[in-house]
């Protein structure tokens, strides 16, 4: 549409520039078919050469003057007012030059300020009016009746097309600003899509990498929670044997430590998958610490005892393997570090929560104090804190030095889904 509008414009501005050239040698032609008719005289036809030189002569310098400054100006004023005095006078000399004469209504708002654009219309209409009503001047009374009559019609015609004019301007302006908004709104666009395009790369970037530091830290913990509290085990196992003299007790020993290692490499191998604790395989969460609780009591020699309040249900995988993490967790903490007699681990349903606390009557210590981990530490309670806020759950410490610790874990019930 754009290249539409754009080819009638630069077909307008070469007739503006050419047309009068084609249009006075018309007229001349058809003067001098009709000297004879009309009783053009030896000084009619001087006079008519030396317009007809002074009219292309102007039209040259027009056409040159129009490259270097803009079309609207006193130059083009200038232009105009001696391009209708030449073709008036013609006219005058031989009606048949209205041919050149009408070049005035072409352009005209082109060349002359808005101001003048009428002024320049009847002006022209005055010589067209003079050349269709005989020729100028009119003769007699009937040959000015007949020249106003010409005259009125003319310059209703005219008002009527150049009001024509006037809206198809508008339209093509209104066109051509709607035009010039839609590209900047295209151009806009697809700027907005290539940054879009680079910031969902950037995305898929991040997420990525978000990705592998997320499954980094779950194996990281997985670990955490199998391997590295398996061979703890097995070491204090091995510690046992060892040190002991009698060989069934390091028959029994070294029984605990094989079975650790086998359990331990089959929690690896889970973890590599991401699939649920071998505890929860089986087993709902209530039976799984149950049993966790039992052998861990039984491996550490602690008075240990797993109770269940509430109504079980079938708690989501995701649920059971956290709280399930939790408790080995905070029961490997109690072994390593509390020294305690007596440890209690206690799972309870409640409504819409699920809570699991963990009590031993060991040294404690001040949670205040507690260190940052270190690249050769465990994840110890931060880990337990990430695990229980990645299901949007909380966990909570409470201990003193001398007087236990006690770790709960609460979590939002969510059921398994059938």
């Amino acid at each position: 549409m754009e290249e539409d509008v754009a080819g009638v414009e630069r077909r307008w501005a070469a007739f503006n520039r050419w047309g009068p050239y084609g249009l006075l040698a018309v007229g001349t032609l058809l003067a001098a078919a009709t000297t004879d008719l009309l009783g053009m005289g030896r000084g009619d036809w001087y006079a008519v050469t030396a317009l007809v030189a002074a009219g292309l002569v102007l039209q040259l310098c027009w056409v040159r003057a129009v490259r270097d400054r803009p079309e609207r100006s006193a130059v083009s004023v200038g232009y105009y007012a001696v391009r209708w005095a030449i073709a008036f006078v013609l006219t005058w000399i031989n009606p048949f030059f209205a041919f050149y004469a009408v070049s005035g209504y072409f352009g005209v708002r082109r060349i002359l300020p808005s101001r003048l654009v009428n002024v320049g219309l009847v002006a022209t209409a005055v010589t067209m009016a003079g050349s269709e009503s005989g020729g100028l001047p009119p003769r007699g009374g009937t040959g000015w009746l007949l020249f106003s009559a010409v005259l009125a019609i003319t310059l209703v015609l005219v008002a009527a097309f150049n009001r024509l004019a006037l809206q198809e301007d508008e339209r093509a302006r209104v066109q051509s600003a709607t035009i010039g908004e839609l590209e900047r709104t295209n151009t806009a666009l697809q700027r907005a899509l290539d940054e879009n395009a680079a910031l969902h790369a950037q995305l898929l970037v991040q997420a990525r990498e978000a990705g592998v530091a997320d499954e980094r830290r779950r194996l990281a913990a997985e670990i955490h929670d199998t391997i590295a509290q398996g061979l703890t085990g097995i070491i204090a196992q091995l510690q046992v044997v060892a040190n002991t003299p009698d060989p069934g007790t390091a028959r029994e020993h070294l029984g605990r430590a094989s079975d650790l290692a086998r359990q331990s490499l089959g929690e690896a191998r889970r973890s590599v998958h991401n699939l649920a604790p071998v505890a929860l395989e089986h087993d709902g969460l209530p039976e799984a610490l149950d049993k966790t609780v039992t052998e861990w009591g039984r491996r550490t020699g602690v008075r240990s005892e797993f109770t269940l309040t509430g109504t079980a249900e079938h708690l989501h995988e995701e649920v059971s393997a956290t709280l399930l993490r939790i408790a080995q967790e905070a029961l490997s903490n109690a072994s390593r570090h509390a020294r305690a007699a007596r440890v209690g681990v206690t799972l309870s349903f409640m409504g819409d929560e699920v809570t699991l606390d963990v009590r031993d009557d060991g040294r404690g210590f001040d949670p205040v104090a507690v260190p940052e981990r270190t690249g050769s530490g465990g994840f110890g309670l931060d880990g337990m804190r990430a695990r229980a806020e990645r299901i949007a759950g909380s966990l909570t410490v409470e201990s003193e030095p001398g007087q236990g610790t006690a770790v709960s874990a609460r979590v939002p019930l969510v059921r398994h889904e059938r």
